[in-house]
């Protein structure tokens, strides 16, 4: 589970190849983990390791080693990288390849999966490592996904895994032999023995939105119920519509430039018309390309890279249809341009002193990471805390770290740092580890997105605000475990928001608070719970379905009745069999 230390288990098994003189040791990792790795080797396990990426790949060849994979030093990489790479990881008699966050590599079986599948193929040869807090998402193929990285021969082929164990008579204890030479699992419960975890406090903060906000969520909601809309491609209908509500949750400076954008977008369609240009809104939401692989589906025909794209003559009442739907997205961007007030923004200041008070009688650092789905929420958030008392007291955090600030601190710690071998040379990696040491030593608030949900350690602040609640429980357990994790000395804090004009929002906190207990207690969500649910993008996908598909307070609870009805006894008697 999440902040057990599984980089520490790897470091362990790095250091006995080591010690053995095996030293063609290689561990990919995404591509923001990489630093940390380079630092947690050098500091827990005085292990040298390079960063190869396309700069240092290059410097290497240079220097005369034609193939600069084939070092005395444990090489890190990235995903993207090791794919790049292929011929090259091919040639090295590896001793042994860690494999971080190898969730992301649970679609292998779908051949549609070109990073994944490289990576298996210039692998095979090796002995390897997989960690992950997280290895189902969808369904148990992907942990067949998984299992054939290790031994390709486990569950024979993706057919007769499907005819074993993927029907309702499937024999789940023969499934749990057959993994248990290949699979290590350790839950909190587990080792409360050895260590003493601290407990979850949850604060609710209830907001009521402003009439306008009320308008503008009212028109967007109603328009992104229209059967037939030209803004949005049929491919990508679900998956954008759930962008859209997302940044419509999160604040009307979020979702005002991602309307103008869809409005433009029809534009270039009138004049082009050319049906294949990819929508605006993904700039604004940066998990973008991940929720997508997460969200297409094997039959779906966007997963298909190759297919031809749409490319027709549009009839006089379509492009009539288009100018009317161009005009109502430009009606909504004006509003929402129009709009200077959040009422969810407003309340965050409240919210924070609650927070900080408690963190006070605690005893714990004056420190709170706030969460968002969107950069321009971030940057709206880091106006309102500057003028409320919070000036030179922030930091972001998000995908690129490129804004002038982020830079400074980027150059400052270069110069405390320099000729140390804190210092990889990857730029990415360097800024992600001087914010958050920014943070640490400066900062009272880092403002982060979905970028920091993974691979940071925060155990110094013990005050997690969700500012926009995901509604996939395992990433918001992602977050938490930032925070809430070995090493942390204080109860910690977790703050959300609450739409009490908004019944689906409601219910949704419901379920995540009482049924998946991710707010309160000492496990959060623990392990058994997040099992218990087939997956947390289905999840998410169903929730998607009720604020799509109902319009009335009775219609909602209907459904939200069904699903909880639904999800207690699996949450139960997943429950009973996991302890089992």
């Amino acid at each position: 589970e999440v902040g057990l230390g599984k980089t520490i288990e790897a470091g362990i098994i790095l250091s006995q190849k080591w010690a053995e003189n095996k030293r063609k040791l290689l561990v990919i990792t995404p591509a923001n983990l990489r630093k940390q790795w380079n630092q947690e080797l050098a500091d827990k396990f005085f292990l040298p390791s390079l960063i190869l990426e396309k700069k240092s790949f290059t410097e290497e060849i240079y220097k005369g080693n034609l193939n600069p994979f084939n070092q005395n030093e444990i090489i890190l990489c990235s995903y993207q990288f090791a794919r790049s790479m292929e011929p090259y990881l091919r040639q090295v008699q590896w001793d042994l390849v860690i494999i971080d966050e190898a969730h992301r590599l649970r679609n292998v079986y779908k051949p549609g999966n070109k990073i994944a599948n490289s990576i298996k193929n210039s692998l095979s040869h090796a002995k390897k490592v997989l960690l992950t807090a997280t290895p189902l998402q969808n369904s148990l193929l992907e942990l067949f996904g998984l299992v054939s990285f290790i031994d390709e021969f486990s569950f024979g082929d993706v057919k007769s895994f499907r005819g074993q164990y993927l029907k309702s008579t499937s024999d789940f204890e023969n499934l749990k032999q057959r993994l248990s030479p290949i699979c290590k699992r350790t839950l909190r419960r587990q080792v409360l023995e050895y260590i003493s975890y601290t407990n979850r406090i949850a604060i609710v903060e209830e907001f009521y939105p402003f009439q306008e906000e009320t308008e503008l969520y009212d028109m967007v909601t109603d328009y992104l119920r229209n059967p037939n809309l030209f803004a949005l491609p049929a491919s990508q209908r679900s998956l954008m519509t759930l962008i859209l509500r997302k940044l419509l949750a999160s604040s009307t400076f979020a979702i005002q430039k991602t309307l103008e954008g869809l409005a433009n977008r029809l534009d270039v369609l009138m004049s082009e018309q050319d049906q294949s240009a990819t929508p605006e809104p993904v700039e604004q939401y940066e998990q973008y390309e991940e929720i997508r692989d997460e969200w297409i589906d094997d039959d779906d025909d966007f997963a298909d890279e190759s297919r031809v794209k749409e490319k027709r003559v549009l009839t006089d009442d379509e492009i009539a249809a288009v100018k009317r739907e161009r005009d109502m997205l430009l009606r909504f961007s004006e509003l929402a341009k129009q709009i200077k007030r959040n009422s969810k923004g407003e309340k965050l200041i409240t919210a924070l002193n609650k927070g900080f008070t408690k963190l006070q009688e605690l005893g714990a650092n004056k420190k709170a990471i706030i969460f968002t789905e969107s950069t321009r929420t971030q940057q709206y958030l880091r106006e309102i805390l500057e003028t409320n008392g919070f000036a030179g007291q922030i930091v972001l955090f998000n995908g690129s770290n490129n804004d002038h600030r982020s830079r400074e601190i980027y150059n400052q710690w270069l110069g405390k740092h320099k000729g140390t071998d804190r210092i990889t040379g990857s730029r990415s990696s360097d800024t992600r580890q001087a914010i958050v040491d920014y943070f640490r030593d400066e900062a009272t608030i880092m403002i982060a997105t979905e970028a920091a949900a993974e691979g940071i350690n925060l155990q110094f602040c013990s005050l997690v605000v969700n500012y926009d609640l995901p509604w996939n429980p395992q990433r918001i357990e992602q977050r938490i475990g930032r925070c809430h994790r070995y090493g942390q000395r204080f109860d910690v804090v977790v703050i959300n928001f609450l739409n009490k004009a908004n019944q689906a929002d409601q219910r949704v906190y419901q379920l995540l608070d009482e049924k998946f207990q991710l707010f309160s207690g000492v496990f959060g969500a623990s392990d058994e719970v997040l099992g218990s649910i087939e997956s947390g993008i289905d999840f998410e996908k169903r929730i998607a379905r009720i604020y799509q598909e109902c319009r009335r307070p009775e219609e909602i609870k209907e459904a939200f009745d069904a699903l909880q009805k639904e999800l207690e006894p699996e949450i139960e008697s997943n429950l009973e069999l996991t302890r089992k």
